[in-house]
């Protein structure tokens, strides 16, 4: 699927318009890895991980060196080719129970 975002967008919220169903448990506030994708092109074209979203990813089930949480990545000006893992871990519902 090819989706159409600008510069300075957030991959998540351009997901969710474009039909792309993600995950998104913490409602994009950063505190589960239900949202975590893999960046397969244009990784280095997005903004840089904050440590919190680097905590988050070390949770991540499939964690890869592309990976990163959607809901915290701001489009940079290349294309991107993105995954999206069949599996994620909620643990924003986790920490719950």
């Amino acid at each position: 699927m090819v989706v159409d975002a600008a510069t300075g967008d957030n991959l998540l919220e351009v997901a969710h318009n474009a039909g792309v169903e993600i995950h998104h448990a913490c409602d994009g506030s950063c505190a589960c890895t239900t949202c975590h994708v893999i960046v397969r092109e244009g990784f280095d074209s997005l903004n840089e991980t904050s440590d919190q979203e680097e905590d988050m990813l070390d949770k991540a089930w499939g964690l890869e060196m592309d990976s990163r949480l959607s809901c915290q990545c701001v489009v940079g000006n290349e294309d991107l080719v993105v995954e999206i893992p069949k599996y994620n871990l909620n643990h924003a519902n986790e920490a719950a129970h």
